[in-house]
């Protein structure tokens, strides 16, 4: 949790511990003791959150090919992973692209952070656009 903490300010919402893998496979195909941290801006009926879950016992994870970034708008997030030496780059100008070190992509627009919730976008991959958004419906 300390890049969401440290380098974007994503606060600590809440953290869990399960004994057993989830039944309805929420922490993935996984069947041993796993926990779940949730991270964000503010509270989770209001804001975009982050679930970071952990399955113990397994040092490597598979990065899938589903989710390709978090848009956010943060020129703080920016100025932090400057000063703490955490790789960013330029993409246009303006936006900054940083890695968590799982290898998920975060955009830093390069502007004030609203007071409201700061995350803009959340780009997904999709092989069929329609069927996605009958799904998500």
């Amino acid at each position: 949790a300390k890049f969401y903490r440290d380098i974007l300010g994503m606060k600590v919402l809440r953290h869990e511990e399960f004994e057993e893998g989830c039944k309805a496979s929420c922490n993935g195909p996984y069947d041993g003791r796993w926990s779940k941290t949730m991270v964000g801006y503010g509270p989770e009926d209001n804001h975009f959150v982050v679930e970071l879950t952990y399955n113990y016992g397994l040092s490597t994870y598979k990065l899938g090919n589903d989710f390709l970034g978090l848009t956010i708008k943060s020129k703080t997030a920016i100025e932090n992973a400057k000063k703490h030496n955490w790789p960013i780059t330029e993409e246009e100008t303006g936006c900054f692209m940083t890695q968590a070190p799982g290898g998920y992509k975060f955009y830093l627009l390069n502007e004030d952070q609203p007071i409201t919730d700061p995350v803009q976008k959340v780009t997904l991959a999709s092989s069929d656009l329609q069927k996605s958004v009958d799904y998500w419906s």
